[in-house]
């Protein structure tokens, strides 16, 4: 079967055996490009950004307005792309993951 699948201003074009195989692929899309609004200013005006650091690929969602981030983890199995919405102590972050660097007090919020 062949769905097109269409989030904000992207679509996704999905060829898949079963309904549960488009499902997968679905919320996969979604997850990651169904981010289309800045957590911390509410803009649209919203980008993927690939950075790299010592041969490291770094992602993230970035708001073109205020300079907010939502960093993007990668799957150690399948390499696909999931919004980082905790800290390294595993509690949810405020404003769904986004935060912005603060240059007075050197810290993300």
């Amino acid at each position: 079967m062949k769905v097109i699948k269409t989030v904000g201003n992207l679509s996704l074009e999905i060829q898949a055996d079963t309904q549960k195989d488009v499902f997968k692929e679905i919320a996969s899309f979604e997850e990651v490009f169904g981010e289309n609004v800045c957590g911390k200013c509410g803009s649209e005006n919203v980008r993927c950004v690939v950075r790299e650091n010592d041969g490291n690929e770094f992602f993230e969602m970035r708001c073109v307005e205020c300079s907010a981030k939502l960093g993007l983890g990668v799957h150690k199995k399948g390499g696909g792309l999931f919004p980082k919405r905790k800290d390294a102590d595993g509690k949810y972050l405020p404003d769904n993951g986004w935060q912005r660097w603060n240059h007075k007090t050197k810290t993300l919020e």
